[in-house]
């Protein structure tokens, strides 16, 4: 599979960690702070076990097929599927299409908009950045800001 760039042409481009991200629409666009982002994201790319205090998370997958990890419950979850991590639920993700995985991720508010932001860094191109591992600096500066943006980072990626 490869993953297709259709749509994010003209978009806000962000490198966040290891993925590419387009904000289709931002949570101040609307009167109800709703966000749409598509993320690219690389074969086994994880975030860290983590908790909205103030936003539900949807993901609607569009490409290659992910493992959701939502309170204590595991999901396999593929193109044309959609799944909720509601608010105050411990969760997280892992890409496991050898190609890679791409999904809209849609939020209420501007939480998690602001630490794709704060967090990530202007792409030039729309393909994802070269792959890196957390630095212990990085990881100390994401979770500082996680922490601003009302997201309680509380354990490990998947792997």
């Amino acid at each position: 599979m490869t993953m297709s760039s259709n749509g994010i042409e003209g978009k806000e481009l962000f490198w966040f960690n290891n993925t590419l991200v387009a904000i289709h629409i931002s949570s101040s666009k609307g009167s109800d702070g709703l966000c749409v982002v598509e993320h690219h994201m690389p074969y086994a790319d994880s975030p860290p076990l983590h908790v909205h205090r103030r936003e539900d998370e949807v993901f609607h997958i569009l490409e290659g097929r992910m493992r959701f990890h939502i309170d204590g419950r595991e999901r396999i979850a593929g193109a044309g599927e959609t799944v909720i991590a509601p608010k105050g639920l411990a969760h997280t993700f892992r890409v496991e299409s050898s190609d890679g995985a791409r999904c809209l991720t849609i939020t209420r508010g501007s939480d998690f908009e602001t630490l794709l932001r704060q967090m990530g860094r202007l792409a030039d191109r729309p393909e994802l950045p070269p792959q890196s591992a957390p630095t212990p600096e990085i990881i100390v500066a994401l979770t500082r800001c996680c922490t601003a943006n009302g997201i309680d980072i509380i354990g490990a990626p998947l792997v």
